[in-house]
């Protein structure tokens, strides 16, 4: 890892706002195709869709979700903010494993302090390992 460039990012992939899209447009669709004169039925499925949408939209916005150089770190925050944090700040560089349904997740966790900051595969669109191994060298960790 001693290639680390000065500035790198991790993003969304660019095929994961389009399935969003796809996913809100099949819920208005389903919601018109079993609405069967129940508003309520269709009301829900706009919801639903409008959430999914607002999602992939985030997505589009602000599809960069860390980056480094060699003074620390730009996070996301909130809908579409960035958060500078120097890397005096950051406490720890973790990734957390968990079981779920069979399957193992993982998520990227940057301990500032005051703030902890969670990754997953498809925030940064590679294995949160990874990401993990290069934030440490660009820190230059032992």
């Amino acid at each position: 890892m001693d290639d680390i460039s000065p500035v790198q990012q991790w993003r969304v992939p660019a095929s994961l706002p389009a399935a969003k899209l796809a996913g809100a447009v099949l819920l208005v669709a389903l919601g018109l195709i079993f609405a069967d004169g129940d508003p309520l039925r269709l009301v829900l499925a706009a919801l639903a869709a409008a959430a999914l949408a607002g999602w992939a939209v985030r997505d589009l916005i602000a599809p960069v979700r860390l980056v480094v150089d060699p003074a620390g770190l730009t996070v996301i925050r909130g809908f579409a903010g960035r958060r500078r944090l120097p890397w005096p700040e950051i406490e720890a560089i973790t990734v957390e494993r968990r079981p779920r349904w069979g399957l193992t997740s993982e998520v990227l966790e940057i301990d500032a302090g005051e703030s902890l900051h969670l990754f997953g595969r498809y925030d940064l669109g590679t294995n949160p390992e990874e990401v993990a191994a290069e934030l440490r060298a660009a820190r230059r960790y032992p």
